[in-house]
Formats: structure tokens, sequence, C-alpha cells
């Protein structure tokens, strides 16, 4: 029988003698946390995906030890964070952005513990750390609120996260393949946690999604630090307007929907339409003058219509993208920590120079003026749209053996 299976056995056993006997005690929180989701089957299920799967992380680990053991135990940290978010999602409402952050604080602690062990100085586990630190972006499908949230589909987002940290764990398989099978095994380990282990597991009780409590306790945000106290909530809409509520169906539409509604009605459309006469159109119209004044052509050029900029931005978008915007004379823009899974894109910049350290998927230029680019390797291609004098500096040029050689005529 299986392990994790004896373990709850023993344990209801244990509360069923306990309550015979007539003792009752205070239960803690995170006791009544546990055992409300002890029955349902997907926390059941994500009970055995962590004694299954991270376990073998963690045992693994044991063998090497040092920074790979401590790395591994934050990693089943997480799980065991996100094993009591899902059972408080099942008592918990919905909750706003400002609420989900709050919410999600706990889990996002315990990945930024993993990231910053593969900051700083460069380790001889270097490439664990950061298999370790990348991988857990996986367990942040939990944030996934639906299609309008900026996040991909949960089994999508699953597998893009390994895919990303999967880039370092190739790098462990082939430096350890021939020296120590350890290092192997645990790589091996870390990949079937989260494919096909923690992508089955989505796929099978979460594919759209966590489902959240209707009738459950609310998650207040987190309060805004100021000077002065918050402000009041706004009165209800009946202060305001003498009208009584009515139901969204009995609502009048706007837009295209008024457009559909009426359509839809079989009633004559074009019966509120006035006849165009003859004097009407504009080739005979009276009143036509195609002279241009010259104080009218100075007032339109005196106001022109100024273009509107974002807040400057130079920074990386769920692992994958460097978004670069609105850099104004800045001469020392740099990317140092990227990949060749990674792509940059530069908009509205202007007189700047961004310096990429590193190898990219791709590069794009899009309406900046007066920008200089200066990086050492791109797999795709580095393209240039809607900019004005660019200038574009590559390090590493490969040219195919193939190629035909020039004329020396």
């Amino acid at each position: 029988m299986d392990g994790s299976l004896m373990t709850r056995l023993e344990s209801a056993v244990t509360r069923l003698e306990a309550l015979s006997a007539g003792g009752f005690r205070h239960v803690g929180a995170a006791e009544v946390s546990r055992d409300a989701g002890a029955a349902d089957p997907s926390i059941v299920a994500f009970d055995d995906l962590i004694s299954q799967h991270v376990n073998g992380v963690t045992i693994a680990a044991e063998k090497i030890g040092g920074q790979v053991l401590d790395v591994s135990k934050i990693i089943e940290e997480a799980f065991i964070v996100q094993r009591d978010l899902l059972v408080k999602i099942k008592q918990t409402q919905k909750p706003d952005m400002a609420g989900l952050g709050k919410f999600l604080k706990p889990l996002n602690e315990v990945i930024t513990k993993a990231s910053a062990l593969a900051e700083g100085r460069r380790s001889d586990f270097f490439h664990h750390l950061k298999t370790a630190a990348d991988s857990l972006s996986a367990l942040v499908w939990i944030a996934f609120t639906g299609k309008n949230c900026g996040m991909n589909m949960p089994i999508s987002h699953v597998e893009e996260s390994w895919q990303t940290a999967e880039f370092y764990c190739n790098k462990i398989l082939v430096e350890y393949r021939n020296k120590d099978a350890s290092h192997v095994e645990w790589a091996k380990a870390l990949k079937e946690l989260y494919v096909p282990g923690l992508r089955d597991y989505v796929k099978t009780h979460y594919p759209l999604g966590p489902t959240w409590s209707a009738t459950g306790s609310t998650v207040s945000p987190a309060p805004v630090k100021g000077h002065g106290p918050a402000a009041p909530p706004p009165p209800p809409a009946s202060l305001f307007s003498s009208e009584t509520a009515q139901p969204s169906s009995s609502r009048p539409k706007e837009g295209m929907a008024a457009v559909f509604q009426e359509l839809n009605s079989g009633k004559p459309v074009t019966s509120g339409l006035r006849k165009v006469t003859a004097d009407m159109k504009a080739k005979n119209r009276t009143d036509r003058v195609g002279v241009v004044s010259i104080s009218e052509k100075e007032s339109r050029a005196s106001s022109p219509s100024l273009p509107k900029t974002g807040p400057p931005k130079l920074e990386l978008q769920m692992g994958r993208k460097w978004v670069v915007d609105n850099q104004i004379g800045q001469n020392n823009l740099v990317i140092d920590e990227c990949d060749a899974k990674q792509t940059v894109y530069v908009y509205g910049c202007k007189n700047s120079v961004l310096q990429i350290q590193g190898k990219v998927n791709n590069i794009t230029l899009d309406k900046c003026t007066k920008m200089g680019i200066v990086f050492k390797d791109v797999v795709a291609a580095c393209e240039i749209v809607n900019c004005n004098s660019v200038e574009v500096q590559c390090q590493v040029i490969k040219i195919p053996k193939n190629m035909p050689q020039p004329s020396r005529e």
C-alpha cells in the first residue's frame, strides 16, 4: 500500500481515538487547513505529488549536499506553501489584484529566497541554483484568474517555465554525465517534478485555473503606506441618483450591442435617416473654398499634437522578454543577464545607447531616433522598424561556408 495513504489512515485513526476518549482539544489554524483538504481529491493528488516527486528531488540532493541540498529544501518549502494556498482558495472568495498579491505573498517570499541563492558570486553549483530558481516560476500558475489577466493558461505556463529552467538543467546533464551520477539523478528528478509531475496535476485538476469559493472569506488588500488616513469608501449610488436600479437585462444597450439589437429587431433601421438632396452634395455646394489662408496654416503649425510617452522602462517581463521603453539621453543602458531564449524589444528611445552583453533570441527596435545598440550575438534577427538614425554594432558575425565568394574582377 502507498506510504502516503498509510500516513493519512494513521492520522485519521489517531483523531478518532482522541474523540472516542472524550478528550476535546484546541486545534490550530494550520491543522484545520490540513484536515480540511485531506478529503479533497485535488489536495490528495498534490500530497502524492510532494511525496513522490518533491521527496525524490530532496533524496537526490542529500547525496550531493551543500547549496544543492539547500535549494532543494527551498523547492520543498515552496510546494508545501502552494499546498496550503490551494486549501485556502477553496475557503476564500476571489480577490482583486491587490488582494491576490497579498494572498500569494508567502509563495513569492519562497521564490525570492531561491533567486537570492542564484545571485551574487558565481558558485560551483551555479547551474543547479539557476535551474531550481527558474523552475519555481512554474508555481505561479496559481495566480491565473482568467483570459484577460496577462498570463498564459496554467498548463502552458508550467511548460514554458520549465523550458526556461531546462536551459541550465541540460548543462548539468552534459557536465556531470561521465563525472558524477548523483548530479544527473538530481537533474532528472527535478525535471520529472515539473514535467510530467506538476503539468499533469494542473491538467487534471486545474486546467482553467484555481476555483475560488463563492461564499468563503474575503482577502483584504494590504494597506497603502501614506502620511494621512485612508480615504473613506464612496457613498452608494442611491445618494447621487433618485432613479431606481434596473436589472442589466432591462438597461438600454450601448455601442455595437445597440446596433446589433436594432438590426435583429426586424424594424426598418433606415427609417430615421435623412435624405440627401442634390444641394447637400459636396460637388454642388456653393460655399466650397479650396484656399487655405496663411494665418490658418500658421495656427495649425503652432499647435502640433505632442506624442504621448510613458515612463522609461528597462525590465525583464515574465522571464522571457526584455522591454526597453522611452529612454531619452541614456548612454549607459546595459542588459547583462540574458540567455538565448529571451527577446529584446526597444520602443520609443531617443539619443541613447543600449549594450546587450550576451546571446539573445531576437532584437527589435521600434520608433527609435538616434539610437545605438551593441550586441554580441543573436539567434534569429535584429529588426529595425519605423526608426531614424539608428546605429547597430554586432561583435560576432558568422558567415556560412557554403556562401559564394565575392568576385575579384
